[in-house]
């Protein structure tokens, strides 16, 4: 199967409201700073900042790397996009419990989370460690085995109907707990 009626869920990096924002705004500052008066210290401190800002924005959502999947095998956690690939983690269906959307505010905002409940026993995760877990035991609203198993919804889009039609079809009985 493919397309919209393929059970397997694959959320990808690309545009959507946050990052389109974040290279705008960016685009802004930048331009901005590169006007006549500006100081040089500003440029000097601006210039990387917003300039890098929005290029890396702009590089994940042109990158295409899955952020989100689940198929046959498990539930593919895609990485950070400046290490992906030492941050990228497959969960097979045997480790996995329960699937748990849940929110961690940020300031005025917050940031929507997708992620996996696991069995007790299931092998380590990239990012796992006991530093990590002392820090996310105080800052988020889930447990720490449940926070370094999700990936933070920013840069790709979140289905949450196709994301539970392909968790009823590849395992089910395995609950979605949606805390959103």
């Amino acid at each position: 199967m493919t397309g919209d009626d393929s059970p397997v869920y694959t959320a990808r990096y690309g545009w959507d409201l946050r990052t389109t924002c974040v290279v705008a705004l960016s685009l802004l500052f930048a331009s901005v700073l590169l006007l006549p008066d500006t100081p040089l210290f500003a440029r000097i401190l601006g210039l990387p900042l917003f300039g890098g800002g929005g290029l890396f924005a702009t590089y994940v959502a042109f990158s295409g790397k899955v952020a989100f999947r689940i198929d046959e095998t498990g539930v593919l956690l895609g990485g950070s996009p400046a290490r992906y690939g030492a941050t990228t983690a497959h969960v097979p269906w045997d480790d996995i419990t329960g699937f748990v959307l849940w929110r961690q505010a940020a300031g005025p905002a917050s940031v929507r989370y997708a992620g996996v409940v696991r069995r007790e026993g299931a092998p380590p995760l990239p990012g796992d460690g006991p530093r990590s877990r002392a820090v996310l035991e105080r800052l988020v609203p889930v447990s720490a085995d449940v926070a370094v198993s999700s990936r933070a919804v920013t840069g790709w889009r979140l289905d949450k109907e196709r994301l539970t039609g392909a968790v009823a079809h590849f395992a089910p009985g395995v609950p979605v707990h949606d805390a959103l």
